[in-house]
Formats: C-alpha cells, structure tokens, sequence
C-alpha cells in the first residue's frame, strides 16, 4: 500500500489560497467555503477520502474568518467556554469517539453568533454517534465533498509538493508518476515524501528511474 512510502519528515507545506489548485474535484467545495456567510445554521462538513485537500480548505476558511482550527480528538482537553461565539474548525470529525458531548457544546458555541466548519472522512451516519441532539444537529449540516482528483490536479499538487521541499524536478517525470500512482493527493504526498527522503540519503536527483523503484515496490503490495 502506498501508505508504507511515507517518510515522516519536515516540508513546509503551503496552505494558502493561492496556493489551492482548483479542479472539477474541488471547485464547488472550495466556492462554497468562500461564500461561508451564506451557511446554512452558520455550519459547513467538509467530506473526502484522507490527503484530498480537506485540511487545506479548512485553513483557507480560517484564514477568511479568523478561525480557530482543533483536532476532534483534542476536544476533551480545550476550554470550550473561551471559544463561544468564534468561528472554529473541528479536523477529523469523524474521530471524536468518546468526546461528542463535547463536540455538541461546541456545536452551540460556535454557530451562535459565529461558525463552525468540519472535516471528515465519512458522512456523520458512519461516526457512531450516540448523542441524538448531536445526531439532529449533524443531519442539518450542509455538506461539501471532494471527490477523487483527476490527471491535472494530481500534476498540479505533485509540482506543489515537490516546491514546498524546494525540489524541482522535470515535467515528464510528473506525468509519468501520475500514470501509474494512486489517485490521491494523500498517496501523492507520500510519494513525494519518500523520494525527497531517498534522494537526500543517496546524494542523487530523484529521476524517473528513482521513481520506478518506489512504484515498482507499491504495486507488488
């Protein structure tokens, strides 16, 4: 699996606007966190596979509000009073397990006055959420999906992902990793990742060859 690629190193990895890269797969959710005051109830879930382009929105929209961004896990430990009336993003959703209730208050918190938007893997229906106002709540959160990325914003997020870690490698082997990588920004970072890691180790560019190794090896999982 893709997964086993990645190298957990360090890459300053651009969140911005401007650096978005907008696709058929994206283009709608990404109008509708510009338009975030026109929310239905003040709330917005953001839904896509892992590495789709999620937590990127979710810091394009803070950056427009003013947002405060928690982690659905870390609820337990936040001071949820200090947040009332802010607008707040809540990452992985989906995670919150033990930690709905909390995540209910927020819930209240943020959309009074200001707004909350989430990301997540899986609709809520998938969460196993035992909370019913919490249930209720989530069933009237609008919704913006990211589907899965075609041959252009693959291309455009690999040139990305290799110019945040200030590599720059030759347009033939961008198309050549898109034809036969996973469709998904999240494997595309992984990739990304490993080769940067493979090159530094060995002190050599990474190359075509370099790149069939890796994908060679990814295909026989």
């Amino acid at each position: 699996m893709m997964r086993q690629l990645a190298f957990d190193l360090p890459a300053a990895e651009a969140m911005t606007l401007d650096a978005f890269f907008v696709a058929p797969s994206n283009a709608l959710a990404l109008q509708i966190v510009e338009h975030w005051q026109d929310w239905p109830g003040r709330k917005l879930l953001i839904l896509g596979p892992e590495g789709s382009g999620k937590t990127h929105l979710a810091h394009i929209w803070a950056a427009l509000a003013g947002a405060e961004i928690l982690a659905a896990e870390a609820l337990a430990d936040i001071d949820l009073a200090a947040l009332s009336g802010r607008p707040v993003v809540v990452e992985d959703a989906d995670r919150v397990g033990p930690a709905e209730a909390r995540l209910f208050h927020l819930h209240n918190l943020a959309t009074s006055g200001a707004a909350l938007l989430m990301t997540a893997r899986t609709p809520p229906r998938d969460w196993g959420l035992g909370l019913p106002d919490l249930v209720s709540r989530m069933q009237a959160t609008q919704i913006a999906r990211l589907e899965a990325p075609d041959d252009a914003l693959l291309s455009a997020v690999l040139v990305k992902l290799f110019a945040d870690r200030q590599v720059t490698v030759p347009a033939n082997l961008i198309s050549y990793m898109v034809s036969r990588m996973p469709r998904s920004i999240g494997a595309a970072r992984a990739l990304v990742a490993a080769l940067d890691a493979r090159a530094l180790a060995e002190g050599r560019p990474i190359t075509r060859a370099l790149a069939a190794g890796f994908l060679d090896r990814a295909e026989q999982e």
